[in-house]
């Protein structure tokens, strides 16, 4: 079965996504989201597009400020937990303390805030790669820790033009974790030597988005911490670019 269909990830990102915070680190999708937002500065905010979008907080955190967010992933369990968030506004989940001890908790949108903004969001099973037609016209997408969990992300990146409105915004977050489980060796955007020089996942970003975009702003970090136990924690700094359409 794929992890990301399984009870123990399910329960991980829910508390990811809605739980406490730890070690002085704020909450990852929320702050993916502000950073969004403030990009955007006067730019039109209709619609946005957050692919890669796992249980939805950083979903509903766009919909503050935009007109109509829809969320995207491929996993059945992650979205159906993101629109049963949007229309009950509470989902449990079980906090693993140690094998099988842990608690129930509730995870609530009127706790943070978010809950006025459920009108305006949608979840959608779907493939990031594979989008339909329906996709167009936005004014933003984020893509949450998605690119290095593609099996081609050379064809993902150079399909964005396509689904954003002009002078839009992309928005990329991710700590560049290569896995040949997820990527083949041969679709790599980076990581490797080229002619004996580095090649990074950034550098090859800048190539494959330069026919279409122009980065808008230096990257910056966004470290963040995901529970698996009480006393095991996941602590990665993601790399969030952002980009304008040009052509």
């Amino acid at each position: 079965m794929n992890d990301y269909e399984s009870d123990e990830l399910l329960d991980q990102y829910l508390a990811f996504h809605y739980g406490d915070t730890y070690f002085g680190v704020g909450n990852y999708p929320a702050r993916c989201a502000a950073l969004c937002r403030e990009l955007m500065g006067q730019r039109p905010k209709r619609t946005a597009l957050d692919l890669g979008c796992a249980v939805g907080r950083s979903t509903f955190e766009l919909a503050k400020d935009f007109d109509h967010v829809t969320g995207v992933d491929l996993s059945r369990r992650f979205i159906e937990s993101a629109r049963l968030m949007r229309q009950r506004g509470e989902v449990s989940y079980f906090l693993r303390d140690q094998g099988e001890l842990g608690s129930s908790v509730l995870a609530s949108l009127r706790d943070i805030g978010l809950v006025d903004v459920v009108d305006r969001v949608t979840f959608t099973l779907g493939d990031a790669c594979r989008l339909g037609p329906e996709h167009r016209g936005y004014d933003l997408i984020f893509a949450g820790n998605l690119i290095d969990r593609l099996e081609d992300p050379r064809a993902f990146l150079a399909s964005l033009h396509r689904y954003l409105d002009d002078e839009g915004v992309l928005v990329i977050s991710s700590p560049y974790t290569l896995m040949e489980a997820f990527t083949p060796r041969e679709n790599w955007i980076g990581g490797y030597r080229r002619n004996g020089e580095p090649v990074t996942v950034l550098d090859g970003m800048r190539e494959i988005l330069a026919p279409h975009f122009a980065l808008i702003q230096e990257p910056v970090d966004m470290p963040f911490v995901i529970r698996e136990t009480r006393r095991k924690f996941q602590h990665t700094v993601a790399e969030a670019t952002a980009w304008q359409r040009i052509v």
